[in-house]
């Protein structure tokens, strides 16, 4: 889109002018911002907490029951040195010194235990020769358990208690990470927010000035693609709102023209009449003038009621099977003869059979009528005026189209852009060659859309304008859901 110059806008704010509202804080994107943000932190810190401290208690357990098991290979070792009824004095240091390390130590002589509490299948393998190593209830409580056995059916049980040390450690640790991260989501919030709601509040601001009436407003384009998206849709819409205000004035002096100029006839040859200037032969020709300026009068208005109306939902249609051929047919009884009284010639090409189309028979005439219309006001006497009929394709299904030519001055590349747009191009070639009111294409082209079809513009071989007229061969409303 074509640059515009930047306006620098002011943040709305307490001192902004134009109608405020109350609003709560809660409600602000600053608010929401911050308390998401600190959401997302609470909840890292909860799901570190939930993943980490499972693992750290199975890493201590891991290695408490690691150095249980060296402790039982040692004990093992050292009972295994000496049969366990001759042991001496160094088995019974080991095992004061492994007690004082909250190891409870347990020896299976002849498949059984020196003391209870401990499971009869864990005493059972061990007895068989088999080693243990894991979690087992020991005396009703779940204890870590390592077992080695001994020659002739003995054996050596350590075992201590599960540590419980990790869970205290992250859980009373948690409290300063979570402060941590309520802060860092406060400051990212602050920031974030800040950064979101700046282009917000700009973008709103345009979007007052633009509700105001300011239609030089523009705002600035920056990233995230997101606010440059929104500056350039604004700054499009306002460039757009200059545009279409500018055509509308354009238009409404166009009109305002149009429709002075029947009335100061009108007015004029009433007060002739009225003062008596005019009497005789030449009230019959004044009757005539007036009447002619009242019809013209008439068609305007009809066509300015017909372009409000045309967008409405209750605009009248009537649309039914047409055949094309038949309706040039009508159109060349009328127009021949008009064509004929000021030197034109008119020429009607058909393809020698009926070309269907689902159209409103009654509004396509007004459309045809319309073109035919404006192509006689500039023909020069001598140049032809041209309306043909085709086919749209070899499937009837397909519909027609009708084609309005003429040998006149023709239209340039930058006059077929804006050719169907209300008194365009009123506005370029009054005073310069004959124009009309500057709402005959308009209308044209809006019954057509309504019709289900599509019109264009463009250079006819005879040399001057021609216009296109495509029109469905269905019924369009199907058509058109399909």
């Amino acid at each position: 889109m074509p640059d515009h110059p930047t306006v620098a806008l002011p943040v709305i704010g307490a001192g902004s002018a134009g109608p405020t509202t109350r609003r709560r804080p809660a409600r602000t994107l600053t608010a929401r911002a911050v308390l998401v943000t600190c959401a997302v932190a609470l909840v890292s810190v909860l799901v570190t907490a939930l993943v980490a401290v499972p693992l750290a208690v199975r890493g201590a357990e891991r290695r408490d029951q690691d150095a249980l098991a060296a402790q039982a290979r040692l004990a093992a070792d050292v009972l295994r040195v000496r049969a366990v009824r001759q042991r001496d004095g160094a088995g019974d240091r080991l095992i004061r010194q492994l007690r004082q390390q909250q190891v409870e130590v347990y020896v299976v002589r002849g498949g059984r235990a020196d003391r209870p509490g401990l499971p009869a299948k864990l005493v059972a393998r061990v007895a068989a020769g088999r080693p243990v190593s894991g979690r087992r209830l020991v005396d009703g409580e779940l204890r870590l358990v390592e077992a080695r056995a001994l020659p002739d059916g003995d054996g050596v049980v350590l075992t201590r208690p599960v540590t419980t040390g990790p869970w205290r450690r992250v859980l009373g640790g948690l409290w300063l990470p979570l402060l941590a991260g309520l802060a860092a989501g406060v400051a990212a919030g602050l920031l974030l927010a800040r950064r979101l709601a700046r282009p917000i509040r700009v973008a709103a601001t345009a979007a007052a000035r633009l509700r105001a009436g300011d239609r030089t407003v523009r705002v600035p384009v920056e990233p995230p693609d997101e606010v440059a998206d929104l500056a350039y849709a604004l700054n499009g819409l306002a460039a757009a709102l200059a545009t279409s205000e500018g055509r509308q004035r354009e238009f409404l002096l166009s009109v305002s023209h149009e429709l002075r100029t029947p009335l100061t006839a009108i007015r004029g040859y009433a007060e002739a009449l009225a003062d008596g200037v005019i009497d005789g032969d030449a009230v019959a020709a004044t009757g005539r003038t007036m009447l002619a300026e009242a019809q013209h009068l008439d068609r305007l208005v009809s066509d300015l009621l017909a372009l409000a109306r045309l967008e409405a939902a209750d605009f009248p249609l009537e649309p039914g099977p047409v055949d094309l051929t038949r309706l040039a047919a009508d159109a060349e009884r009328t127009w021949s003869d008009r064509c004929a009284a000021v030197g034109v010639p008119f020429r009607v090409q058909t393809p020698g059979g009926p070309v269907p189309a689902y159209t409103d028979p009654g509004r396509i005439r007004q459309v045809v009528d319309g073109l035919l219309e404006n192509a006689l006001r500039v023909v020069p006497p001598g140049a032809p005026v041209v309306l043909a009929v085709r086919p749209a394709g070899a499937d009837p299904a397909a519909g027609g189209v009708l084609e309005v030519r003429d040998g006149g001055p023709g239209f340039t590349d930058d006059d077929l852009a804006v050719a169907f747009e209300r008194g365009a191009l009123h506005q370029r070639y009054r005073g310069v060659r004959k124009v009309g009111s500057g709402l005959g294409l308009a209308l044209a082209a809006g019954l057509v859309r309504r019709l289900g079809g599509d019109i264009a513009a463009g250079h006819a071989p005879e040399g001057g304008a021609a216009f296109v007229v495509r029109l469905p061969g269905i019924p369009y409303l199907t058509r058109t859901s399909a």
